[in-house]
């Protein structure tokens, strides 16, 4: 079944919501902390709203799952899953490495994703069985075959401060292993750069359905594998994900036993 329409309300949104974001850089106001280290702005809701307000619109039957917000609508087939803004303490420190990303699910399977990221103005996006782009180029993951020469990607939990213990033995052991590791600030845009062959691997731990959804199919859709970090089949529910372009993935999750 086509997601054409789908997919081209989901490209809409996201570029316009990620214009509002770019416009808003630098003039926020308003942070408060959901938690310690975890912020929410202005910046988060008037996307969020701009997203839901549209996607209710053309798809009024359907459910979505927002990042501020929650849930909206009753029980349905299809969930959108977003994230308004992913990379908020980025954004809110005026660092250009935020994006949107929305999700279609239907019956649990990720049919569709777009990540935008507006200060550098790329434009990720695939649907289910029909690869995925960039700014309308087809992507290819990496064809990096050792660890060693592999350049990784990876986040921290917002929980960091009070346990620390494993993901910074996780960052360790991946750190001596590889060539590199980087932390751009947003998982959305971690997966896409996976899906780019930017990155060849990328790890997380504690993450949220929106965080993932649209990223881990870009990553797939690119010829990439996904799982969690015992290598189960992934789905944007789980609390780990490992990513990579499928070469190094079984090194990778040796690496993140502890």
């Amino acid at each position: 079944m086509t997601r054409e329409r789908e997919l081209t309300v989901a490209r809409q949104v996201a570029l316009e919501a990620g214009a509002r974001l770019k416009n808003l850089l630098g003039r926020i106001n308003q942070i408060t902390h959901k938690g310690e280290i975890d912020l929410v702005t202005e910046a988060d809701l008037q996307s969020e709203k701009l997203i839901l307000e549209a996607l209710s619109r053309h798809f009024p039957e359907d459910v979505f799952l927002t990042e501020e917000t929650g849930q909206h609508g009753a029980a349905s087939p299809r969930v959108w899953l977003i994230d308004p803004l992913d990379g908020t303490v980025n954004f809110a420190h005026e660092l250009p490495f935020f994006a949107v990303s929305i999700a279609l699910q239907v019956q649990g399977q990720t049919m569709l994703g777009v990540v935008y990221s507006p200060c550098i103005q790329e434009l990720f996006e695939a649907t289910k069985g029909s690869g995925a782009f960039l700014n309308q180029k087809l992507l290819t993951v990496s064809k990096t075959n050792k660890l060693i020469d592999s350049l990784l990607a990876t986040g921290f939990p917002y929980t960091m401060h009070q346990n620390p213990g494993d993901a910074m033995q996780r960052f360790h052991n991946l750190t001596v292993r590889s060539q590199g590791i980087r932390r751009i600030g947003s998982a959305a845009m971690d997966l896409c750069y996976v899906a780019a062959g930017r990155f060849a691997g990328y790890w997380e731990q504690d993450l949220k359905p929106w965080d993932t959804a649209a990223g881990a199919l870009l990553v797939e859709e690119a010829g990439g594998l996904v799982t969690d970090f015992n290598g189960n089949p992934f789905t944007p529910y789980l609390k780990t994900v490992a990513a990579s372009n499928s070469f190094i993935h079984e090194d990778m999750l040796a690496a993140l036993r502890v």
